[in-house]
């Protein structure tokens, strides 16, 4: 591996459970534990799963002003309504460019005086840099001294009350701040597998010692990201990169849900993010492509970059496979992907070229297997 590759606080501890340790975003992470991708999948569905998301980017902004300040100035960077959103809430959100393209999708949570930030991995430095040019009169600091796990599934509940009693009187997308045996704790009711969980910021200095003590309860695996990503493909979730990127507009990629009716055309902070124009036209008009579901015949899944025909002999391609994985929990392959608008209905026949040959793919309804949170 090579020298210049970080690791997350927990990485000694993935290295004694026998973790596959693979490059990703910069940093040594665990792939999957001796367990395999399958069984850490069914895993997270059945029980609870812990998972080492350290590497993304953990980000405070504040303004001498207030919360209410900082919201405001964050809307001209994210077509979300942040000035409405309740204290001890967070909203999904999304960078975009002067295209209408998704600079990164992240996590803004109302923590009374200030905006906390969640961040992808890769797109961290320009994502912090993006805030700090974007954001006069507001201080950026990224948060370099905390870890960040994830404890995904039906039992995470049961699990993480037996340490924080308080994660039970919460919602789904509910953040808080609990005093603990292992130091003040960061907590948010959300996670990336479609599943009830909770992702939990713990001082590095404390991170090794929560994560034994929740892989201590018999309901608990550890889990690589090779289960990660199977989890939030069934989800329907993007994965930034591969689903959504600079050229993909949060309309074609059927994220208009997370733009609130306030910024859109007629609401009382309509537009002033970059791209609006597009977006907004997009949001009435319709994307001239949109990102669906696919279902593969057969048992071999459709992997990112499958070219998709209309018909088994058509010349030009329409479309393209942007993720694709088997799924444990459908006991069957799946895809998403980009295709135009009139061929985007649930049901539609399709081709995708794999290794020469033209195989048949179904547009399907997202998610491919329901969401478990808590409402």
């Amino acid at each position: 591996m090579s020298d210049t590759l970080r690791k997350t606080p927990l990485y000694d501890l993935h290295v004694e459970l026998g973790a596959k340790m693979v490059p990703f975003a910069g940093y040594e992470m665990p792939v999957q534990f001796p367990a395999g991708v399958m069984k850490e999948h069914l895993q997270t569905r059945a029980a609870a799963g812990l998972f080492d998301v350290s590497h993304m980017g953990q980000v405070i902004v504040r303004s001498p002003q207030g919360y209410d300040t900082v919201a405001l100035a964050l809307e001209t960077l994210v077509p979300v309504d942040l000035a409405g959103l309740p204290e001890g809430r967070q909203r999904y959100g999304f960078f975009t460019n002067d295209q209408g393209g998704i600079l990164d999708d992240l996590m803004l949570a109302n923590r009374g005086d200030h905006l906390f930030v969640v961040v992808n991995a890769a797109c961290k430095a320009a994502d912090i840099a993006h805030m700090q040019n974007g954001l006069p009169g507001c201080t950026v600091e990224e948060i370099s001294d905390r870890a960040l796990l994830a404890l995904q599934g039906p039992q995470a509940e049961e699990v993480l009350s037996g340490i924080l009693p308080g994660v039970r009187d919460m919602r789904f997308m509910d953040v808080a701040v609990f005093e603990s045996s292992f130091g003040g704790l960061w907590v948010s009711r959300s996670g990336y597998t479609g599943e009830d969980g909770f992702e939990i910021s713990v001082e590095t200095a404390q991170a090794e010692e929560l994560a034994r003590a929740v892989l201590a309860h018999d309901a608990v695996e550890p889990i690589g990201l090779g289960a990660r990503d199977s989890l939030r493909l069934e989800a329907g979730l993007c994965l930034y990169g591969h689903d959504i990127d600079e050229t993909t507009t949060p309309i074609e990629a059927a994220l208009g849900w997370a733009i609130q009716k306030v910024r859109r055309r007629g609401g009382a902070r309509e537009g002033g993010f970059p791209g609006a124009a597009v977006i907004l036209d997009q949001l009435e008009n319709g994307a001239p492509r949109q990102r669906v579901g696919l279902r593969p015949e057969g048992r071999a899944p459709m992997r990112e970059g499958t070219e998709l025909f209309e018909t088994q002999g058509a010349g030009a391609a329409v479309g393209r496979v942007t993720s694709g994985a088997f799924g444990p929990t459908i006991g069957a392959p799946m895809s998403m992907g980009y295709v135009p608008a009139a061929l985007a209905g649930p049901g539609a026949s399709l081709h995708g070229d794999v290794r020469g040959k033209r195989m048949p793919v179904t547009v399907a309804k997202l998610p491919f297997t329901p969401a478990n949170f808590k409402r």
